[in-house]
């Protein structure tokens, strides 16, 4: 850490730290951190008033922003440089949008196209019949799809999917179980084609196809790859092999061929509008400066908690049974991400880096986890996501009663309550963000995901670290294997663990 930025950091260590009630006592909070912000398909607004930043804070943060060179650093990742030192990559998710380095956004427009082919050609019966899809991946080859498609199928899907991603053998009998074999395609997403989990899935399906009589069960196999060569090489027709550039991580990769499914389930319109979501977001994260970039503004607020307040944790709550799985799909993005111990130059960081992230979904959560977030003794930051357009045909009495608690639950963090009785007082001053969507549909759920990634990059860039790589998971994959292997000794508890099990 430079003196600079060390200096920064001390800088905002010693602000005040006024209340929330002091905050909005002081000045018209909203103008300065609620926005709206219009977008394709209807606008979000971004409220922060509820957080702790302040005039102060946020002058503070925007100069961490210039010396740790937030700017260069967007505008290298934007122009296709190399920013993912480690791998000695480029970071390119944006050109499959249609926003970065104009050679990289029409390759993603070359292969949206051979992929937009293979979905109408099903779509339109040219390689028979088919009613099922098990799309089968891990990380950000499932959790990715899994959302979109839960999101944006409640009306019924184009083509019925099943996302896989467990290497329990009981979550693939579960897509067995709710598919014909004779009318239903697979799909396997693997980067590099060779995850361990993801192909013994795949073998497997591919022994269900052919014991329930299907001839040529490669036949009905659409790979999902940066590796098309080992996709062939395993048994796939390179006319069913969907490539994607090498340059586009995991967890970023829905929007290239590993969104087959989502196009396959909504239609290629639709999948087109979710891109232009995300696009649009893009072009906010890429054009506007300081805290008016509200994915910056975020991270500010994401900063002030884990570095100036000491939270461990974040959590996110969706009142929109939509968004369930949001929650788990922030978990891989922000914590795989930010979860490092070096910085840019290998030194060790300075302070923490993500927080945990968890949730869950409104009213449900209300009912578990809220009373530690209102008399528990842990300070965390909150994010409620909503929509103010219901997703169902009901009595309008639920989806009013939905946003009421949604809005109730920030009200009564900030203001708390006191009370005689200790056992019934609320201490108040605690923090929330809200996303209130007009509405749920491609185009805003692709600008929320993409809000988030360009969230956790400006985090990573202020904290000086590398959020494009993902060593830390590698490690017990190795020992997994070498378990697998039998060619391994480890500690006497493991070595005991394993032979209780039978697999020593």
């Amino acid at each position: 850490m430079t003196d600079s930025t060390s200096q920064a950091w001390a800088a905002l260590k010693a602000l005040e730290k006024p209340t929330l009630a002091q905050l909005f006592a002081a000045g018209d909070r909203l103008k300065a951190f609620s926005e709206k912000l219009d977008l394709p398909g209807g606008a979000i607004r971004f409220d922060w008033s509820k957080t702790h930043l302040d005039a102060a804070h946020v002058a503070a943060f925007e100069t961490l922003a210039e010396i740790t060179g937030f700017a260069q650093r967007r505008a290298a990742m934007f122009a296709g440089d190399h920013i993912n030192i480690t791998e000695d990559r480029a970071v390119e998710h944006t050109a499959q949008r249609g926003v970065g380095r104009e050679s990289s956004v029409e390759e993603a427009e070359a292969l949206h196209l051979r992929m937009k082919g293979l979905v109408e050609a099903i779509h339109q019966g040219k390689l028979g019949e088919v009613k099922h899809l098990i799309h089968i991946g891990i990380g950000g080859s499932a959790l990715g799809p899994a959302l979109a498609i839960d999101a944006l199928t409640r009306d019924g899907a184009m083509v019925d999917v099943h996302v896989v991603s467990n290497i329990d053998g009981l979550a693939l009998e579960a897509a067995f179980r709710a598919c014909d074999p004779a009318t239903t395609m697979v799909a396997v997403a693997s980067k590099t084609f060779t995850t361990t989990e993801t192909m013994i899935n795949a073998a497997s399906t591919l022994d269900w196809l052919r014991s329930n009589g299907v001839a040529d069960p490669y036949g009905r196999v659409v790979a999902l790859t940066a590796y098309p060569d080992k996709a062939v090489e395993w048994g796939v027709d390179e006319t069913r092999v969907l490539p994607f550039s090498e340059s586009v991580g995991g967890r970023y990769s829905l929007w290239s061929s590993i969104g087959f499914p989502i196009a396959l389930a909504i239609g290629w319109d639709e999948f087109s509008e979710f891109l232009g979501g995300a696009a649009a977001m893009d072009r906010h994260f890429l054009a506007t400066d300081g805290a008016a970039n509200l994915p910056l503004r975020a991270a500010f607020a994401d900063l002030y908690y884990t570095h100036l307040r000491g939270c461990q944790t974040r959590a996110v709550f969706a009142y929109d049974e939509r968004l369930r799985l949001l929650p788990s799909y922030l978990q891989q993005l922000e914590m795989e991400s930010n979860g490092k111990s070096v910085m840019l130059d290998g030194q060790p960081v300075d302070g923490p880096t993500a927080p945990i992230t968890w949730g869950g979904v409104g009213t449900d959560a209300q009912h578990a986890v809220f009373q530690l977030l209102h008399q528990g003794t842990v300070l965390l930051p909150v994010d409620f996501i909503a929509a103010i357009q219901p997703g169902d045909d009901l009595s309008p009495d639920h989806h009013r009663n939905l946003l009421a608690n949604c809005f109730a639950q920030g009200a009564a963090l900030m203001a708390g309550r006191a009370a005689k009785d200790p056992a019934r007082a609320y201490p108040g001053n605690r923090p929330s963000a809200t996303m209130l969507c007009d509405e749920i549909n491609p185009a805003t759920l692709g600008a929320l995901i993409a809000f988030h990634e360009h969230r956790t990059f400006a985090n990573g860039v202020m904290l000086q670290i590398n959020s494009f790589d993902q060593f830390g998971v590698e490690l017990g994959k190795e020992i997994a294997k070498a378990i697998v292997a039998g060619d391994a000794k480890f500690d006497p508890s493991t070595e005991a663990l394993l032979a209780e099990a039978g697999i020593s």
